[in-house]
């Protein structure tokens, strides 16, 4: 909003050419979610008090959690609300990068925010019914995956992705980029919401995966930066660093509040939510392949609960003391803020390795 009626206006006076400027506008998104997360924090957690909007604590998860009944869930609103309000703010708005990934953000929010809603004021523990939920997540990646398809931003590389660690190297999906874009979306948003399950530790790694975005983002959307790291140049992608931007202010206003011992927790609204935007980003940037690097730990987290099932339903045994990951470190004996706190090292660490890809190809 900023860009569209600020930069006409440089003509008079030239300090407004600063929102002409992705970095600038993008600490400008950065800061803008953190204080209105700031401002509007409090207040939501009121009123999810009194509105009895409460965490049920699974009676088979680690005996450390029943602390947690009766904490405030569905915080992911203020996320949400933080993250929309500060990319409208200072986005193009006219940019489809954008307006695609406002969209994810509102679909996979409402499906999050109905689970929710059927979790804490309609008595279901399960909230919204699996293949339900998964039926709107799939119906949003597919449909994603057509709209790029039909309708791409850049036609050369409509139905590509880009390879780390190799130059001019492209897996080119054909017809099957549709499906590869439902599973990305899918699997992103899901990995996420498993991870959640620890004071602090999604919206932490959160934080670390839309930093590292959005300074991947922004040298792809320049063609001095993309052409001398030989990665895709993708005109207009560089907008999508301002979204990132706020997803950075969002995750560490609501780390505020969410750090251990959590006044409120996000819930699906903002797991599901974050997922999405995270998956999308990667899509819309043809980095779908270094996101499984960026986020090993959700993938990890993710890999977990599958190999957990899979083997006590073939052989009757299980891999892990607990599924996902960071229940079995609890069980282990390590502390929560202590599995917290390694788990983002870790994250920083795949942050740093997922940038050197940019350079070492």
């Amino acid at each position: 909003m900023l860009y569209h009626l600020l930069v006409p206006l440089s003509k008079y006076f030239i300090g407004f050419n600063l929102f002409r400027y992705i970095t600038f506008r993008t600490a400008g998104a950065i800061f803008t979610a953190l204080l209105i997360s700031f401002l509007l924090g409090p207040g939501i957690i009121r009123r999810l008090k009194q509105r009895k909007v409460m965490e049920r604590i699974r009676e088979d998860g680690p005996s450390s959690h029943l602390t947690k009944e009766g904490t405030p869930t569905m915080g992911g609103i203020m996320i949400l609300t933080s993250v929309l309000l500060s990319t409208l703010l200072w986005a193009q708005l006219k940019n489809e990068y954008t307006l695609l990934l406002i969209l994810t953000t509102l679909w996979m929010g409402g499906i999050g925010l109905l689970d929710d809603y059927l979790k804490t004021k309609r008595g279901k523990s399960k909230g919204l019914v699996g293949r339900y939920k998964l039926a709107g997540q799939t119906a949003w990646g597919l449909g994603l995956g057509v709209i790029l398809l039909l309708f791409p931003p850049h036609p050369g590389y409509a139905t590509s992705t880009s390879l780390p660690f190799f130059k001019d190297v492209v897996i080119n999906f054909g017809l099957f980029y549709i499906p590869f874009v439902a599973i990305v979306i899918v699997g992103t948003s899901n990995a996420i919401n498993l991870t959640d399950g620890l004071d602090g530790l999604a919206i932490g790694l959160v934080g670390i995966c839309a930093l590292t975005m959005a300074v991947v983002t922004y040298v792809t959307g320049r063609v001095d930066f993309s052409r001398y790291l030989k990665i895709f140049y993708l005109p207009g992608c560089g907008e999508l660093a301002i979204y990132c931007g706020a997803m950075v202010g969002a995750s560490l206003g609501f780390l505020w509040f969410n750090a251990f011992p959590a006044q409120v927790f996000m819930g699906d609204t903002g797991a599901l939510a974050l997922g999405g935007a995270l998956g999308t980003i990667a899509v819309l940037a043809k980095q779908e392949i270094l996101l499984c690097i960026l986020g090993g730990i959700f993938v990890a987290e993710a890999a977990s609960v599958i190999l957990q099932v899979v083997s006590f339903r073939t052989r009757g045994r299980r891999i892990f003391k607990m599924a996902p990951l960071h229940h079995h470190f609890e069980l282990l004996g390590w502390k929560e803020p202590k599995v917290v706190v390694r788990l983002w090292i870790i994250g920083i660490i795949l942050a740093l390795l997922s940038l050197s890809t940019l350079k070492i190809r």
